[in-house]
């Protein structure tokens, strides 16, 4: 019987964040959503009035056994600009800022010392600055962003583009 587990990342807007994750062997579910905030059951609408409190992210379902909380946590540097802390790309504010989520202390560590060692080795001279804080309640977003780089190919190309995240993603991680 599988066990799975679930990991949270913010990325700036989490339509960019599903893609990268969704179609790894190991990964059961990627759904878009917020969490980190002060208001239950948030809609998208609260959310971007950024009054809530919530930041968007992703909720990856995974199976421990085939893909690592550490894989999943090289594959999150590689959608974001760790040295923002004001937002991703286009999208500004704290309810687009980086965050790795963690829920046990396990997490927390292995978060660490991949951010420690981005800083290190990785291909930014800048202060890497995503937080990592405890996991908080998540909440599911509407089912119009579920999938949306499924469902809206075309919207969800012109979005990553035009927002600057292709483009930084090629030019920092070679994608």
């Amino acid at each position: 019987m599988t066990h799975y587990k679930k990991a949270v990342f913010a990325g700036g807007c989490f339509w960019c964040m599903v893609e990268p994750f969704d179609s790894l062997d190991g990964i059961e579910a990627v759904v878009s959503g917020f969490t980190g905030g002060h208001v239950e059951n948030p809609t998208y609408r609260e959310v971007v009035r950024r009054n809530t409190g919530h930041t968007e992210a992703v909720e990856i379902t995974y199976d421990p056994d085939l893909i690592s909380y550490k894989d999943l946590v090289e594959i999150y540097w590689r959608q974001t600009d760790p040295t923002d802390a004001g937002g991703q790309f286009a999208d500004r504010g704290d309810s687009y800022r980086p965050v790795i989520y963690y829920s046990t202390e396990e997490e927390r560590q292995i978060a660490e010392e991949s951010k420690e060692q981005l800083q290190k080795n990785g291909p930014f001279k800048e202060k890497i600055v995503t937080t990592i804080e405890p996991i908080q309640p998540f909440y599911e977003a509407e089912d119009y962003h579920q999938d949306f780089y499924k469902k809206e190919k075309n919207h969800y190309r012109r979005y990553k583009i035009g927002s600057g995240r292709a483009n930084f993603l090629k030019e920092h991680w070679s994608q």
